[in-house]
């Protein structure tokens, strides 16, 4: 291969990348999603009672120059009193003594795992 064989190529595997990699961040977004409705499936996460929460969770993308942006999240206000627990009077007066059930910190390592593998892959996707 000359090197303006090789140039032209890398080219090309630019203009493709920012596609390959977009596709493969909302892929593990869309992963990282079950595995945090699957640890807010009971314990060591929180009991599931009526299945709202755990549905609750969304992936929110949005396009960058050459690639994507994915945010896992919920809205429910119980979100972050289940991960990091709460001790203490809420603004209604209630007082709460509530252990931590952890679903999303323990689903991060396994979602970064997946993205490094997913970026590895969408390099030798364009570079063929």
């Amino acid at each position: 291969m000359t090197p303006d064989e090789m140039a032209d190529r890398l080219d090309d595997a630019a203009d493709q990348l920012g596609d390959a990699i977009a596709r493969r961040v909302v892929h593990t977004a869309e992963l990282g999603r079950g595995m945090i409705r699957a640890n807010a499936t009971g314990r060591p996460g929180p009991n599931v009672i009526t299945g709202r929460y755990r549905s609750s969770w969304e992936v929110v993308g949005r396009a960058i120059p050459h690639g994507a942006q994915c945010t896992i999240g919920t809205n429910e206000p119980q979100g972050r009193r289940l991960e990091y627990g709460f001790v203490g009077p809420d603004s209604l007066g209630r007082v709460y003594n509530q252990p931590p059930f952890p679903h999303v910190g323990p689903a991060v390592p396994r979602i970064q795992a997946v993205l490094w593998e997913q970026m590895l892959g969408s390099v030798e996707e364009v570079l063929g």
